[in-house]
């Protein structure tokens, strides 16, 4: 009894200092997973974020980090299942990153995100669950940080997917589930606020590829091509960008 109680006691000891068993912090163990990310191997920066928290569980930095490489792995994960868990996964991350520091523009970013990337592998009706906490927590991002890129861009594509659910879904929404908000979606908002993601991060491929599909979905041909093109020309610097091109390639090819 006696040593497992010293066990948890040193335990405790290591959390409130941010030292492992090992020796290292969860500032070593953050410092890893960065380069892990800048080399563009997720699955081990995700280990790494992972570790410090199990160090450091409340740690905002680690837990925003978690929550990003997680929604990145499960985007073009074929498996249901893993996909589901590593969004189940990020969303938590994201709330213990909001209940660590409520004015976090990026922990109300990855919230959204990993909300709106689940409602996407629902189907159209159960999107409509996750629809209104997307919104929300977007705007509080950007309440925060008004030229925030990654909320400017879920703002955009909220406007353009609910834009994109049929007619009769949307007035389901509106009318028979509490989502008023929904009549708010319009093709003009989701096009604004893409546009401003491109301009506050211009290199980031995802931000023009969406943009490039709103200019499609509007029959603005040429536009959509011009964005396409600049993807081709693009090079990769984050995980999922060579999907991006990839799927930017075949949707060239379909306007010309």
């Amino acid at each position: 009894m006696k040593l497992r109680a010293a066990a948890k006691i040193a335990s405790m000891l290591m959390c409130l200092t941010g030292v492992s068993a090992g020796g290292q912090t969860a500032v070593d163990r953050i410092a890893s997973g960065d380069r892990e990310l800048k080399a563009l191997n997720l699955s081990n920066a995700l280990r790494e974020f992972e570790a410090a928290l199990a160090i450091q569980p409340d740690n905002h930095d680690a837990l925003v980090k978690a929550a990003q490489a997680a929604v990145e792995l499960g985007e073009f994960n074929a498996n249901a299942d893993q996909r589901a868990a590593l969004y189940a996964s990020a969303e938590q991350y994201a709330r213990r990153a909001l209940a660590a520091n409520a004015n976090s523009a990026e922990a109300h970013f990855e919230l959204a995100q990993a909300l709106g990337r689940n409602a996407l592998a629902q189907s159209a009706r159960d999107r409509i669950k996750f629809a209104r906490e997307v919104r929300d927590q977007a705007l509080e991002a950007l309440k925060v940080d008004p030229q925030h890129s990654g909320a400017l861009h879920v703002m955009g594509m909220w406007n353009a997917e609910v834009m994109r659910l049929n007619g009769f879904t949307r007035m389901l929404a509106k009318n028979f589930l509490g989502g008023k908000v929904f009549g708010e979606a319009n093709w003009d908002d989701a096009q604004k606020y893409l546009e401003r993601a491109v301009t506050a991060d211009p290199d980031r491929i995802i931000h023009r590829l969406d943009l490039a599909g709103v200019y499609a979905d509007r029959h603005d041909r040429a536009r959509a091509i011009e964005q396409y093109e600049w993807i081709a020309r693009a090079p990769s610097s984050a995980f999922n960008d060579p999907r991006y091109k990839d799927e930017a390639a075949r949707k060239l090819n379909a306007l010309r």
